[in-house]
């Protein structure tokens, strides 16, 4: 008789773990290859002089086929910020341009939502979920840091979305790990861009009387005082109930 006691006993289980693993990075790969191969084939086309050498035939094409355009444009802007490409602003800029402040800020907004729901939604099922778990589980500072987004998530999320605090792609991610709940995440995300997708519509807005100059788009018009001063507002909104929260809860500790 053939002794099996030292043999696995859950080697089905066992079996499946390398697999439910390479499940779950996946979309995350994807993501990747998608970034290497955008880099490799379009980066040399993300730019103002490709804007510029077809604004014409651009233009042409979406007086006779404007919803197809309209639909591509979208499409193509949302993998531009889902592979984290470089050429976002451009993007925006283009939205201005082809469609005029609105509804072109309306499709950047949607783009862009639709373009970091996806990154969000790559890293959440990859590893966001199973780190959001051992935050909750620690008690050290890292597991007080996410009790406060917990108890600030949408304070947090527009604060993250009005401030250029991290790179679009890197907040994503990161809001993918504090357990953020999607519903909250595509909203708070569609609203928090709202200010820097006008301002960038309306460079491409004005874009057609910039080309005929022969000048290219001043982007550090976001950084102007009369810009970049409303926006400070809002996040400081965004910071206000925080810091009340916080400081009821000192009082209440006393």
């Amino acid at each position: 008789m053939t002794d099996t006691s030292s043999s696995d006993p859950n080697p089905v289980v066992d079996a499946a773990k390398p697999k439910s693993a390479l499940k779950r990075f996946l979309p995350l790969g994807i993501l990747a290859a998608g970034a290497a191969a955008g880099v490799y084939f379009f980066g040399d086309y993300l730019s103002f002089q490709t804007l510029q050498d077809n604004r014409e035939v651009l233009l042409e094409y979406r007086d006779s086929n404007y919803l197809l355009l309209t639909v591509v444009f979208i499409l193509a802007y949302a993998a531009i910020i889902a592979f984290a490409l470089p050429g976002a602003a451009i993007a925006s800029i283009t939205g201005g341009f082809l469609f005029a402040l609105f509804p072109g800020t309306l499709f950047n907004m949607i783009a862009a939502t639709l373009g970091a729901t996806a990154t969000f939604l790559a890293a959440k099922y990859g590893f966001g979920d199973a780190a959001a778990k051992k935050l909750d589980e620690s008690k050290g500072i890292m597991g007080r840091i996410k009790k406060g987004v917990d108890q600030n998530q949408w304070e947090t999320l527009f604060l993250i979305r009005l401030l250029p605090i991290l790179p679009f792609a890197v907040s994503n991610v990161a809001l993918s790990v504090v357990g953020l709940p999607l519903w909250k995440y595509v909203i708070g995300t569609f609203f928090g861009i709202l200010p820097g997708a006008v301002v960038y519509t309306w460079i491409g807005a004005g874009l057609s009387e910039v080309f005929a100059r022969g000048e290219t788009p001043d982007l550090g018009i976001i950084f102007e005082p009369h810009i970049l001063g409303p926006i400070l507002g809002l996040a400081a909104l965004a910071v206000l109930p925080i810091l009340i929260k916080t400081l009821r809860g000192g009082k209440e500790g006393l």
